[in-house]
Order: structure tokens, then C-alpha cells, then sequence
């Protein structure tokens, strides 16, 4: 799913998004609670409508900002005390209100509030933020108004502790909610640890209720993740790498400043079908950098998005004809070195 954080996904019109093949969007509660709020949301007729995207959207809880936003921010049973960081004022965010938001915006699926522990951190201190985030979650369910619009996930959380995960993903998993999510993870531990959590975690969702991996979105950490039964991913990568010069081909990462590709008239990738690919040369998109021309932010962040969607496209079809696990073994086993 590509983020929009802002109902926005960057430098990306929602005609050039479909045309990537992109099937679902997410984007942020907590930004844009900030600006420009829920209600004027409401008032274009939902958040479907305000950003002219017509598929399925996801609205995360704002629990992540919980975590980035540390320096900003208490944390009690109620919910979570923060400092703007645009005006400056107190806002007050609780599972109730994460979901009233939510339930104003209007997207398809939105996440239940969780507390999201850093790493490393204490284990008393992520069992207690495991613990809140159930207890959270059974207010979500209670203040969730719109059930047969919007299909609210929980979210596992536990740190790198197996043993909290799999107890968390038992509890959720006995509430029969419309899908699951693993939270906490990419936050500072290796990648390695984020292999053994999903896949100590997943097994344990219900099988027949979409998984939803949170914050992932490389090429190897998908292909483990969705060996281990994941189904849906969010990640920034493919935008952000883009607004950097840097490109995602066949699985390499390539940065196109570099003078390699100065007299290089080739596409980025011959096999890609994307509008940047079958129009341009990597001579130009370099030259539209090095002129520092809007034009190739869009430009890398439609390969981008397409190059990732594509790989996950392929693993698809790579499952329904059994040869997933020969077509992919280079992407499931550990990354060297």
C-alpha cells in the first residue's frame, strides 16, 4: 500500500497511482487530525473523495506518532498527551478519540490506537505497552461507530520478545476481528529480528482474515514476510527513495545522479511497463536531477511504486502456480554480509 500520509501519496497524482497498479492507499490519522482536520474532511464528503482516490484506503491509528514523536509526548492509561509540532498546542489522543477521527475520515479499514515501544527497550517496559495496547483496543472496538463501513484491524505488538507476541496474537486472534496487524517493527532492530517476529507471529492470525505487516517494504522483508503468511505491507520507501535520485531495478538500488548513466539513452528497466520506463532515458531522468527539475520526483516515484507493487504482483502469481519458494529462494534467504 502506498502512503499518503497527508491524503496525498508525494509528487503523485491519483490518475498516475492506478496507473502503477497500486489496489489500496493508507494514509495518516494523526497528520491529518493536524491540518487540515478530520471535519473539513468529512465536509468534501469523506476522505475518499478529498484526495480523488476511488479504491480502498487504510487510516492508520496515530499510534505510531506515539513513538516517533517521544520528546513530545506523555504517556497514561487515558491515552497520549503531545505537543503539536505545527502550533504548539496540547492535543489529547485516546483509543476513543483515534477511532472518532478515524470514523470521520471515512476510510475502508482503520487501525486500532496501540503503543508502539521503541527498541531496545526494557521487557517490563514493552510487556506493559503490549498489555495497554489490548486494553486499548477492547476501547476501540467499543467506540468503533461505523462497523459495516469500516473494517478495524488490532495490532500485535510485543517487541522482540516471541513469547509476548504470541501471546498478544492468541488474545487478538480470540476477538474475530476483520483483519490483524503486526506493529512495532522496523523500528531500529535488525532485520534478522524482524524475520523471527513475523514469523513466530503470523502462523498465529487467522488464516482467513487479511495480515497486515506495518512499516515494511523492501524486497526481502516482503518475499520472508509473506512466506510466513503476510498479505498486505505500507512502507514510504519507494517515495522517499525517489525524492533522494535513487531507483529501485530488478532488485537493485540504483542512485541516478551517478556519471554512469549521463550518456545512457536505455530506460530505467526495459521489462518495467510503468510511464517513466516506456518514455524516458536514464540520461534524461539523471539530467532532470542534476537541473534539479521537479519532474523527476514524479517521474522516479512512478517506477518506484510500480518496480515494488510489480514484485509483490509476481509473488502472487508465483503462489497460485506453486513456485513461490524456487522462483523467490534468493529473496528468502538471509541478506549477506
Amino acid at each position: 500500500m502506498p502512503v499518503g500520509t497527508l491524503a496525498t501519496v508525494k509528487a503523485v497524482t491519483p490518475a498516475q497511482l492506478k496507473a502503477t497498479a497500486a489496489q489500496m492507499v493508507l494514509a495518516n490519522t494523526y497528520h491529518l487530525h493536524l491540518q487540515p482536520g478530520e471535519e473539513l474532511i468529512a465536509k468534501a464528503g469523506g476522505l475518499h473523495r478529498f484526495m480523488a482516490w476511488e479504491g480502498p484506503m487504510l487510516t492508520d491509528s496515530g499510534g505510531f506518532q506515539v513513538f516517533s514523536l517521544s520528546s513530545l509526548r506523555q504517556i497514561a492509561e487515558s491515552g497520549v498527551t503531545f505537543r503539536s509540532p505545527r502550533d504548539g498546542r496540547m492535543i489529547e489522543l485516546t483509543p476513543e478519540r483515534s477511532i472518532q477521527i478515524q470514523n470521520t475520515l471515512g476510510a475502508d479499514v482503520i487501525m486500532a490506537f496501540d503503543e508502539c515501544p521503541p527498541y531496545p527497550a526494557p521487557r517490563e517496559a514493552v510487556a506493559a505497552a503490549t498489555a495497554r495496547t489490548y486494553r486499548w483496543l477492547e476501547r476501540c472496538i467499543t467506540t468503533h461507530a461505523r462497523p459495516a463501513e469500516q473494517a478495524l484491524f488490532g495490532i500485535v505488538q510485543g517487541g522482540v520478545h516471541l513469547d509476548l507476541r504470541q501471546e498478544a496474537a492468541q488474545r487478538l486472534a480470540a476477538l474475530d476481528l476483520p483483519g490483524y496487524a503486526i506493529g512495532g517493527v522496523s523500528v531500529g532492530e535488525p532485520s534478522e529480528l524482524i524475520a523471527q517476529i513475523v514469523q513466530a507471529t503470523a502462523p498465529l492470525l487467522p488464516a482467513r482474515k487479511p495480515r497486515y505487516l506495518m512499516g515494511i517494504g523492501t524486497y526481502r522483508e516482503m518475499a520472508q514476510a509473506i512466506a510466513a503468511g503476510i498479505d498486505l505491507f505500507d512502507c514510504v520507501i519507494p517515495t522517499r527513495l525517489a525524492r533522494h535520485g535513487s531507483v529501485l531495478v530488478q532488485g537493485e538500488r540504483w542512485n541516478i545522479k551517478n556519471a554512469q548513466f549521463r550518456e545512457d539513452f536505455a530506460p530505467l528497466d526495459a521489462t518495467c511497463s510503468c510511464y517513466t520506463c516506456q518514455t524516458f532515458s536514464r540520461a534524461y531522468l539523471g539530467h532532470l536531477w542534476r537541473t534539479k527539475e521537479l519532474l523527476v520526483f514524479t517521474l522516479l516515484s512512478i517506477h518506484n511504486l510500480t518496480e515494488l507493487i510489480r514484485f509483490t504482483q509476481e509473488i502472487r502469481q508465483a503462489i497460485f502456480k506453486g513456485t513461490f519458494a524456487t522462483e523467490f529462494a534468493h529473496w528468502l534467504l538471509p541478506a549477506q554480509g
